[in-house]
């Protein structure tokens, strides 16, 4: 995956002489999980370049460059590094178009390693998709395989709204073919067809949902396995039409539980699919609490096993156990 996102970079790149690519270490370095390996060195230090420590610097300087033609994309080092950037993001990023009766678009893009899995502390283990999804005028995206994160990152750069663009950096190292089909940006993917239950994961969960999903086999359940890739706006048409099919959901994501983002998908499945639910939605997430220790961290994320304990929830009957026979 790190090395379609550098591909993705360096396409760009090539394709437009308006796109930027700094942040902090992304020059020389290559950014401390080399995503941005080089492409300093290609493209030249005016065009990949590092920058102080100051990352409400890095995102308002991105916002002058977008007001004035050119295209940045920036990164965030990790995840809760770039809460000194959220009142640039959320006030100016999100809402200049509509302060200037759409005269002003600001094409930025935002690149975050975020969520956990590598054995990091507090500050480099943060999932923090909720905050920019509850902040309209921003489109938030999270890759869960290598095409994706190629496919993705190149849309999120030619599209004319900033892009919040979210890294599962525990899934930096997965490998995968890289496609040249069509894309269809804002839209979900359905991974894995089954008939008895619909997990909806996105970003660092989704292989978690497919190692789930094969498990699932052994218990008689057929899952089916649903890719959400754009956070915000939502593919509400792909997930409806989905658990519809099924009857049941669970949603799988790292972040806490309480105000997190399966929160709103459960409540927009609800309202959409209510009379075709036989059982309430459910949730598997991160517990309330702030980022634990890397020793800890595995009991924090949701499994394999908390998953099927989930799906085993889902108020089975004897007329759906004679369907799945």
């Amino acid at each position: 995956m790190a090395g379609a996102l550098n591909r993705a970079l360096a396409d760009a790149l090539e394709a437009d002489p308006t796109v930027l690519v700094f942040g902090e270490d992304v020059g020389p370095l290559g950014g401390v999980f080399r995503v941005t390996d080089g492409l300093a060195a290609r493209f030249g230090d005016a065009r990949v370049f590092d920058t102080p420590l100051a990352e409400a610097g890095i995102v308002g300087t991105a916002i002058g460059m977008a007001m004035n033609g050119l295209r940045p994309v920036v990164e965030m080092q990790f995840d809760a590094f770039a809460y000194p950037a959220f009142e640039q993001i959320t006030s100016h990023l999100a809402k200049m178009r509509n302060r200037t009766r759409g005269r002003v678009g600001l094409p930025v893009v935002i690149r975050v390693p975020y969520g956990g899995g590598i054995g990091g502390v507090e500050h480099h283990c943060d999932s923090s998709e909720a905050y920019y999804t509850h902040t309209p005028g921003l489109r938030v995206v999270t890759p869960g395989t290598p095409d994706d994160a190629y496919r993705l990152l190149r849309d999120a750069i030619d599209s004319p709204d900033p892009v919040i663009f979210l890294e599962p950096k525990r899934r930096y190292w997965t490998k995968g073919e890289l496609s040249t089909d069509p894309f269809a940006f804002d839209r979900a993917l359905v991974r894995r067809p089954g008939r008895d239950v619909t997990l909806i994961a996105y970003g660092p969960m989704v292989a978690t949902a497919l190692e789930t999903a094969a498990a699932a086999e052994e218990e008689g359940w057929d899952v089916e396995v649903v890719d959400l890739r754009t956070l915000a706006p939502f593919d509400d048409e792909t997930v409806c039409a989905s658990v519809v099919k099924t009857g049941r959901a669970v949603v799988v994501h790292e972040a806490p539980g309480f105000g997190g983002y399966g929160a709103e998908v459960a409540a927009r499945v609800t309202e959409r699919c209510f009379h075709h639910l036989h059982a309430p939605v459910l949730r598997v997430t991160g517990f309330d609490i702030p980022y634990p220790p890397p020793k800890l961290e595995e009991h924090h994320l949701p499994s394999v096993d908390r998953v099927l304990d989930a799906i085993a929830r889902l108020q089975w009957d004897d007329e759906v156990v004679v369907h799945r026979a």
